[in-house]
């Protein structure tokens, strides 16, 4: 398992367009990505769920990257948030 925490920087926080670009590139790995907001979670392959966490700028979520590329898709996610978030 592999997590990291990033803090949104993006003035609208996360919405449409990057929720689905996000999807598209967790698409690309076998393991499973989990956001966390507080005590809620889901998916990050799930756009409208995402959406619906309320993740908005200063937020400080936590993602989980479970699987067998796990390594790998942690470096691609994590790369992700900063160029998006």
């Amino acid at each position: 398992m592999k997590e990291f925490q990033y803090t949104i920087t993006d003035p609208v926080g996360i919405h449409a367009r990057p929720a689905g670009l996000l999807k598209a590139e967790v698409k690309k790995f076998a393991s499973s990505v989990q956001v966390f907001k507080g005590d809620a979670s889901c998916e990050a392959a799930k756009t409208l769920k995402l959406m619906g966490l309320g993740i908005v700028k200063g937020d400080t979520i936590t993602v989980r990257i479970e699987g067998e590329d796990e390594e790998a898709c942690a470096e691609a996610i994590e790369a992700f948030f900063k160029a998006n978030f």
